[in-house]
């Protein structure tokens, strides 16, 4: 059933399905899932056939004010994706034989309910297997020796076909397995583009998963009472208030990267900076999220070269991290940097650098921004099948194919704290070993 007008007792029956999910381990402590889990079965059994507006959830569900514009704030989106994804982690285990089952379909708000079919019950019960087989190895005690061997040759050919048969299938099924996209929680998914292998080819050639190290940068003080940036050599080895955080734009990065790679059907995995080490840099592909002012790891290995993150000493403008245009070329700037801090944030920098490994068989990817909305926009561009493309075009490749190492500096639109505007404006291509 997936829409349709339905009665009182057969509402009773999905509502106590959406409960039962509400209450499973798999939602439990989402509180915000739980509540749009909830709004979405209640319009969708109400109102059939009629999808509630983005609008209407964020100002009814979630709060957000009347001014609310969905071109703006992907809040929304993010939370139905979240959603999406649990239902198919529920019911690819917990939910695995429940006889309802609530799907969110992609790209809609509808949410629908679908029965499984009943399991058919045999009306015969089966016969004992220890007499099966015996029967089937021996023949019956019953019968007399004639008919024994009368029947053992197409006893036997038939459990030797049944064998086949049963590899056969297996074979099949372990066959579409291997061919059929999916993400790490069983959705099926768009097949990746092919500028998508192109790019990501250096991460997604070798068996190992590449390590996404993602900034948590230390921060002295508490939210209630002003926090900032730990200073070496400023502040006691161990200031005691500190902490750990991880800014929203690298969150939503790395959720991007995750669904890439589930295109791409390769493993990704993911390491806070603080953990990382120098094993980590010589043995494995890398993809850096945030810069050296956050992911303070990066200092640790060779980065960037022509486009490199520093706090300036001087001007107006000193102390701020900016990107500096190591050799400058016509119509391009000698620092980028992102707003002044105290203003509405309207703009950003960010790097995107393909880089050899300490181990030169390995490959490092740098996507980072001046701030946490930049890095998001850096791996929204890689993460893009248009932007990709474009980059393409403009970028050399090796006689197999492989992008060959660069680096790059977008400027990003800033509007309301998402980025929703990214531009390429600077661009160097690497062919020296470092």
């Amino acid at each position: 059933m997936s829409s349709p007008a339905v009665n009182t007792s057969e509402k009773a029956s999905l509502r106590s399905q959406i409960e039962t999910l509400v209450n499973s381990p798999t939602l439990h402590g989402s509180e915000s899932l739980c509540k749009l889990l909830r709004y979405l079965a209640e319009h969708a059994l109400e109102h059939p056939g009629t999808p509630p507006k983005e609008y209407q959830l964020a100002t009814e569900v979630f709060g957000r004010p009347p001014d609310f514009d969905p071109h703006l704030d992907s809040t929304i989106r993010v939370q139905a994706g979240r959603l999406r994804v649990k239902l198919t982690e529920y019911y690819g285990s917990l939910g695995a034989s429940d006889r309802i089952v609530v799907e969110l379909p992609k790209g809609s708000y509808a949410l629908a309910f679908h029965h499984r079919p009943a399991t058919p019950v045999p009306t015969v019960p089966p016969a004992s297997p220890s007499k099966e087989f015996a029967s089937l190895a021996f023949g019956s005690a019953a019968e007399p020796t004639g008919h024994r061997s009368a029947r053992r040759p197409w006893m036997v050919a038939v459990a030797v076909l049944s064998l086949l048969l049963a590899a056969a299938i297996t074979a099949i099924a372990i066959g579409a397995r291997k061919n059929a996209p999916s993400s790490s929680a069983g959705v099926l998914l768009e097949p990746a583009p092919p500028a998508f292998r192109s790019f990501w080819k250096p991460f997604i050639s070798g068996p190992e998963a590449p390590w996404m190290i993602f900034s948590n940068a230390i921060f002295v003080g508490r939210p209630e009472t002003g926090m900032r940036y730990y200073k070496p050599g400023v502040d006691p080895p161990s200031p005691g208030l500190e902490d750990h955080y991880t800014g929203v734009g690298e969150v939503l990065a790395m959720h991007e990267l995750d669904q890439v790679f589930s295109q791409l059907q390769h493993p990704i995995r993911a390491k806070r900076g603080s953990l990382f080490s120098l094993d980590d840099a010589k043995n494995n592909n890398l993809i850096f999220v945030g810069s050296p002012s956050e992911n303070l790891t990066l200092l640790e290995i060779p980065g960037s070269q022509e486009f490199v993150f520093q706090r300036l000493t001087s001007g107006p403008r000193k102390g701020d991290l900016a990107i500096v245009n190591v050799h400058p070329q016509p119509d391009e700037g000698h620092e980028y940097l992102s707003t002044p801090s105290g203003q509405i944030q309207a703009e950003d920098y960010a790097v995107v650098a393909l880089l050899r490994g300490m181990n030169p068989s390995q490959s490092v990817l740098i996507l980072a921004g001046t701030t946490t909305i930049g890095t998001q926009a850096a791996v929204e561009y890689v993460c893009r099948q248009k932007s990709i493309e474009d980059l393409l075009l403009r970028l050399s490749l090796s006689d197999s194919g492989e992008v060959q190492p660069f680096e790059a500096v977008l400027h990003v639109k800033v509007v309301r704290g998402v980025p929703l505007e990214t531009q390429l404006v600077a661009l160097r291509s690497r062919t020296s070993k470092y």
